[in-house]
């Protein structure tokens, strides 16, 4: 199964790999098709619709709206970097991946996933100069900083991933080429190589502590000082407006750290690969997915913004 190129020492360079996917009966490749076919093109217009909706609309012209704006672009391309293969996979087209395919698609949905945690601690720092700092938060985060902060996130993040990525691709096998995941992760191709593999597992752990824990250190903190400050406000009113700023911030925090974390965190061949393919689609396809949602339906401005959007669009259709 895949295919080989002799090398030496009973090493063997790879020229494909075999994506396993989700292995069962025609009928749940079928089904699984189906509602992965349904949730990308949900998360793909969710997002798109978000990004739209925020660049046309003066009054979302804020930085709280800006790194919403680049969090829900990512959703796009973090989800599109792994679900179309997916969806050939469920259709039988085809398991196997090129080598050179596979590396790209592990860069770029590593990429995407540090840039979306470096983007989530950024809009948790947004929030805290927002709420505990309110006199001053227009002075600090102007559009200058923001887009600064926003652009540092993906530039962090694909430099820091491009180290394992490298590191990944040196990696010599001798056995299976078949991948039991439906998409290029770095713990499954740790799992597959004959070579040693503590470098790499000390890098990525390393990488890890510096983007999980780091960004996921400085979202609590400024979350504390966010739910001390809100305590803090007389009126129960006063209190309900303050949390409803962040509500749903940190309803994708908590969604997205937990997973994150533990595939971030141990990328080693003693990690449990299905559950490391369940935490996945956790991670690559319900958040994205969630995303939108969450924050139009928790987000009195967006519905209102989405509403007149809607209304003028009705007007014009009539009009015409």
């Amino acid at each position: 199964m895949g295919e080989y190129t002799a090398g030496s020492q009973n090493e063997t360079n790879v020229v494909e790999f075999i994506l396993m996917g989700f292995p069962g009966s025609v009928y749940l490749q079928v089904s699984m098709f189906s509602l992965f076919l349904i949730m990308y093109i949900l998360t793909v217009l969710g997002n798109a619709s978000i990004v739209i909706l925020l660049i046309t609309n003066q009054r979302l012209h804020t930085p709280m709206y800006f790194f919403l704006c680049n969090l829900s672009f990512l959703e796009v391309w973090y989800t599109t970097a792994s679900i179309p293969k997916i969806l050939a996979i469920f259709l039988g087209r085809s398991r196997s991946i090129s080598f050179t395919a596979c590396v790209l698609q592990l860069y770029f949905v590593y990429s995407l996933g540090t840039t979306e945690q470096f983007l989530l601690s950024v809009m948790a720092y947004d929030r805290y100069l927002a709420i505990c700092r309110p006199l001053h938060y227009n002075t600090i985060m102007d559009i200058g900083l923001s887009g600064k902060m926003a652009f540092g996130s993906w530039l962090c993040a694909f430099f820091v991933v491009s180290i394992p990525a490298v590191l990944i691709s040196r990696l010599s096998f001798c056995g299976s080429n078949v991948i039991n995941n439906f998409y290029c992760s770095i713990d499954s191709w740790i799992a597959l190589s004959c070579t040693e593999t503590y470098v790499i597992e000390t890098a990525c752990f390393v990488i890890a502590i510096f983007v999980s824990i780091g960004s996921c250190l400085i979202t609590f903190l400024s979350y504390v000082s966010i739910i001390t400050t809100i305590l803090r406000i007389p009126s129960t009113k006063g209190r309900q407006k303050a949390f409803s700023t962040c509500s749903s911030h940190l309803a994708i925090l908590i969604l997205w750290y937990g997973s994150a974390i533990f595939l971030f965190v141990r990328p080693s061949k003693q990690t449990s690969l299905e559950m490391t393919k369940v935490v996945n689609v956790l991670n690559t396809v319900v958040t994205p997915l969630l995303n939108p949602f969450i924050y139009t339906l928790r987000n009195k401005e967006v519905k209102d913004a989405f509403r007149h959007s809607l209304q003028w669009g009705c007007h014009k259709i009539h009009t015409v």
